[in-house]
């Protein structure tokens, strides 16, 4: 089976493709991994595919989960993308926890995986302003959060491009998803944003309907750690990647730039994050 061929998420739910939740219409994203107890793949990979499909139908618009494998890496460890409508949408899935019938809930969570290995991060999509950063005084006026008079909303992803929507990718219609974290250093948290957001653009408006780039906020977590959810058509998107960063000028430029001001000593996006601390991991949707 070649990489084009492996089916894209959002076949996994029998849902129709546009009322499911996915990274980029969704307000929160909980990235949950968990390590499949050795002997008891076969059930728990049964078992996470049947518990996508319940909560997405039960809670349909609300809450919405996609089920990965790593590309590379670790075997058997399973990763969760659970698309939340909000923060609060979480609620939901607690009491359907609760609720759920025998062979479904926190029991067998207990039997299929090992302990402690399950875990969770709460990713929200990144806009201007957000933690108190500064950009330009104006782009920090322009999100829906700061224009909006009713009860605060995160804004989607999708927010952060000018792209159709036909020319993004998500983690319902990617072949592969890269999950990549980065550790912003406290003095340039603000300038570290910006190049996180330039960067996905500049990726974005170059290989429109191959690569999608989204900018997220780490919640309830590490202060501070910047993650970008890399959306690639197949793996073999990745060597156009790779030579978007060699070819294009415009795009070599952003890397080579000055983020850091004079003020605070000057230099290019290398001094924005501490050392060590950028990772990335790449996501296969479980067929």
């Amino acid at each position: 089976m070649t990489a084009q061929s492996l089916p894209p998420a959002h076949r996994q739910l029998s849902l129709p493709a546009d009322e499911q939740l996915h990274t980029v219409n969704a307000r929160v994203v909980v990235a949950r991994v968990a390590q499949i107890r050795a002997g008891l793949r076969a059930e728990a990979v049964a078992f996470a595919r049947a518990e996508a499909r319940r909560l997405s139908e039960e809670l349909t618009g609300t809450a919405g989960v996609y089920v990965y494998e790593e590309t590379f890496g670790t075997k058997d460890r399973l990763h969760f993308l659970i698309h939340l409508e909000s923060l609060g949408s979480h609620y939901e899935l607690v009491r359907r926890a609760d609720e759920s019938k025998q062979g479904q809930g926190p029991d067998e969570w207990n039997r299929l995986f090992t302990p402690g290995s399950v875990q969770e991060t709460v990713l929200m999509p990144q806009f201007w302003g957000m933690y108190g950063t500064k950009v330009d005084g104006r782009l920090e006026k322009q999100s829906a959060l700061y224009r909006g008079t009713g009860a605060a909303a995160l804004p989607p992803a999708r927010e952060q491009t000018s792209l159709p929507p036909d020319s993004i990718l998500h983690s319902g219609n990617a072949g592969i998803v890269m999950l990549r974290r980065g550790q912003m250093a406290s003095e340039f948290r603000s300038e570290a944003r910006q190049f996180g957001r330039v960067v996905a653009e500049s990726i974005n408006k170059n290989l429109p309907g191959e690569c999608s780039v989204f900018v997220y906020e780490e919640a309830f977590g590490q202060a501070d750690q910047l993650h970008w959810l890399i959306h690639l058509k197949d793996i073999d998107t990745y060597m156009r990647l790779m030579e978007l960063h060699v070819r294009d000028e415009e795009v070599r430029e952003i890397y080579f730039r000055d983020w850091i001001p004079a003020e605070k000593g000057g230099g290019t996006w290398a001094g924005l994050f501490l050392d060590g601390t950028m990772s990335d991991v790449a996501l296969t949707p479980l067929h």
